[in-house]
């Protein structure tokens, strides 16, 4: 336990005394060392939460001296001031104006008397805080066996409750996508609203490290859990002490441990589906019954589904038997982490890549509902990608190829590619007169092109655009809380005049975001894309 004031008053070999009627909650300060000191102003000498002792050599005796000594006392930090009394010291009781400015500061004064020695007080204040801190230490050997028994047990919620438990601190794990995998609170179902932000920040740095918050009052922390690829995130729920707190690095290596070998364990079931997506994948006309079945199977039961193909790192690159083998070894880990994203978890990696590299490429079937650019920036991140367009699922070699021919356009632009259904957009584009389009374009983009904010409310409108009107996608891809893309829309369309449930209006918002990102194509480039030129701003 912490020591505190009315610890010291307690003990009576110290025969400590207040000086005034101190209320019961100054009496609570928690005391964390003890020192001397007979300067005119010891404040900048402290840490905060001292005992700080003086005989008054130098105390001033002037009431407004007073305040002014015992104020920077306090602004230090100190928990309490004694004052020393005893024969032949400046004083043998407290002085009235140091009680009274004290008493005004709220700082509690104590008098030490004449046979008891200053170091006798910093003594017993030492031996206290090396008997919490051995406390401490027992406690948190005694949560480490617990946790170790429990890890011998089977998967991640015995550790958490017996983390919880024995800190009182609540305690989760999350998938990478931040998805609730286990909990020590069986009535909890999903992660706090406040925590999403948070989990989202350190899942996006990977293993590279944790962070904390206090949201709505309450204590968040945010750790990553794996040995050498994020496997999941532990979430801890309020403000753990001391003891709680050296627990936690073996909290995090029991969790990844259990979180690996439960990645080991599910190794067949991933193979199990790859060989499912072989067996779609090699019929050359299967059956739509057949191929829908197929996918209800695993659980994909969307209408329409894609196909996505991604090139993993080195892909491209092996030159020899060594490096190949690396590099199939990172396509195995980089597919594992899509299986386990992906709805489904229809994943697999083929036998070669392009050139006959041995690395090969990954490819996946996903239904057309999921945010494949956010699984994708998570989970294969910086790598060429191609995303198919939307078909039936008895069709779906055919998004596959697709998306295996964008990969070179992928790797160009330095982002996934994706192929679309309907043509017609890049038709009128490429047939308009340059200048045209984008007079066309300043015209519907004028007025957010004035605002301070401009281009923030246009990248906003154009993400949300492109996303369907589907506000969780646009805030993850921007990195902003959904409200914040509302809000910046709401304001785009109090600019603009329009209104975005107009298909009208948002077929022409539409429009022009994509003529300014440059769908238009520059006369005499033979409809290749060009950039467009800076908008130009009325009045200017």
């Amino acid at each position: 336990m912490p020591l505190r004031i009315s610890d010291l008053l307690a003990r009576s070999d110290l025969a400590l005394s207040v000086t005034y009627d101190v209320p019961p909650r100054l009496l609570d300060r928690t005391i964390e060392a003890a020192t001397v000191s007979d300067l005119p102003v010891p404040g900048k000498w402290l840490q905060g939460g001292e005992l700080l002792m003086t005989i008054g050599l130098l105390l001033p005796s002037d009431p407004a001296a007073c305040r002014a000594y015992v104020r920077d006392v306090a602004e230090g930090g100190a928990a309490c001031l004694a004052l020393g009394l005893g024969q032949g010291l400046p004083y043998q009781e407290a002085p009235a104006p140091l009680v009274a400015a004290a008493e005004e500061a709220g700082l509690p004064l104590l008098t030490v008397p004449d046979e008891v020695p200053f170091i006798a007080v910093t003594k017993a204040v030492f031996d206290a805080r090396a008997d919490e801190q051995r406390e401490a230490l027992h406690r948190a050997f005694a949560t480490q066996r617990r946790l170790t028994a429990a890890a011998a047990g089977d998967g991640l919620r015995p550790m958490l409750a017996e983390w919880t438990a024995a800190t009182g601190v609540g305690a989760a794990v999350l998938d990478p996508l931040g998805r609730l995998l286990a909990t020590g609170d069986r009535a909890q179902h999903t992660p706090p609203p406040q925590a999403r932000d948070l989990v989202e920040r350190v899942a996006a740095r990977g293993l590279r490290g944790s962070a904390s918050s206090t949201a709505g009052g309450q204590q968040l922390e945010v750790q990553p859990l794996g040995a050498r690829r994020l496997r999941g995130l532990l979430l801890l729920t309020g403000r753990p002490d001391d003891a709680a707190r050296s627990v936690i690095p073996g909290l995090v290596s029991l969790l990844s441990l259990e979180l690996e070998r439960r990645h080991l364990r599910d190794e067949p079931e991933r193979r199990r589906r790859s060989a499912l997506l072989s067996e779609l994948l090699a019929a050359e006309d299967p059956a739509a019954d057949r191929a829908r079945d197929m996918l209800h199977s695993v659980g994909l039961t969307a209408d329409r589904v894609r196909g996505v193909v991604v090139e993993p790192e080195g892909g491209r690159e092996a030159a020899d038997d060594a490096a190949g083998e690396a590099t199939a070894a990172a396509a195995q880990e980089m597919a594992a982490d899509l299986a386990l994203a992906i709805p489904g978890g229809l994943v697999r990696v083929t036998g070669t890549g392009p050139g006959g590299a041995p690395g090969g490429l990954i490819e996946a079937v996903v239904g057309e509902d999921l945010d494949v650019r956010d699984v994708l920036a998570r989970f294969a991140p910086h790598r060429p990608a191609g995303i198919g367009p939307a078909t039936a699922p008895e069709a779906v070699r055919v998004s596959l190829r697709q998306a295996a021919g964008l990969l070179a356009v992928s790797r160009s632009a330095g982002e996934p590619a994706e192929a679309r259904q309907s043509q017609a957009s890049r038709l009128l584009l490429d047939l308009g007169d340059r200048r045209t389009l984008h007079g066309y374009a300043d015209s519907v983009l004028g007025p957010l092109d004035l605002a301070d904010n401009g281009e923030e409310l246009i990248a906003t409108l154009a993400a949300w655009l492109e996303t369907g009107g589907a506000w969780d996608a646009t805030s993850r891809r921007l990195g902003v809380h959904r409200h914040t893309v509302r809000n910046r829309l709401d304001k785009a369309m109090d600019l603009t005049g329009r209104r975005l449930d107009d298909p009208d209006d948002r077929f022409d918002l539409w429009l022009a975001t994509r003529i300014r990102r440059g769908g238009a194509a520059a006369a005499g480039t033979g409809g290749r894309p060009a950039s467009p030129p800076p908008p130009t701003r009325p009045g200017r």
